[in-house]
């Protein structure tokens, strides 16, 4: 003889669809988490004839390998080589790095420390308008310091001109500006 179906009261029914209903979201946000994650890239833009120049101008670029030898914590490395700069934070990380426009009198390899900032706008030694200016070292008489023009643009030094200006665009010039406060490091390598 068949057993009869003993019936279930309809409360139970109401807590078996909600713990069912509680299970098939959890399921599903565990899901979402472990999908698919959208990678950034960065592409190095091609110079068109029309924006081509002698001097290549600075930009923030894909990381570059930091230089060996460049020290080890929160600090800039600047590479006369490359004409290059990367801003370490203190973690070993590049956070940033981009290329720059030298002056005529380079800094010796060597690691400095950043004395005097200057933020208003002044004329550099090469009588271009400048600002947010980060003194580092001084060579020959000569102040060596990061800024950038307050226009945008970095003419090549007038020839015979001992200049110590190692300028960047304005995008760059204002993050090393943030990032170079009195007493950071700065490593000057070949």
């Amino acid at each position: 003889m068949p057993v009869p179906a003993r019936r279930l009261p309809s409360w139970a029914w109401v807590t078996g669809l909600t713990t069912g209903a509680i299970a098939v979201v959890a399921v599903l946000a565990v899901q979402a988490t472990d999908g698919t994650r959208p990678v950034a890239t960065a592409t190095t833009p091609t110079p068109s004839s029309a924006t081509a120049t002698a001097t290549p101008k600075p930009t923030a670029t894909a990381p570059t390998a930091v230089p060996d030898d460049s020290g080890t914590g929160r600090r800039i490395v600047y590479s006369l080589s490359q004409n290059r700069v990367w801003l370490i934070d203190a973690s070993d990380s590049p956070r940033r790095t981009f290329t720059v426009w030298p002056g005529t009198v380079d800094p010796d390899p060597g690691t400095y420390t950043v004395g005097t900032r200057s933020e208003p706008a002044t004329t550099g030694s090469d009588g271009v308008r400048i600002e947010h200016i980060v003194y580092f070292a001084a060579k020959s008489g000569v102040n060596i310091a990061f800024s950038h023009a307050v226009d945008g643009a970095s003419p090549p030094p007038a020839s015979g001109a001992r200049t110590g200006g190692i300028r960047t665009n304005r995008t760059d010039g204002e993050a090393l500006w943030a990032f170079a406060t009195t007493g950071t490091t700065v490593t000057v390598v070949k």
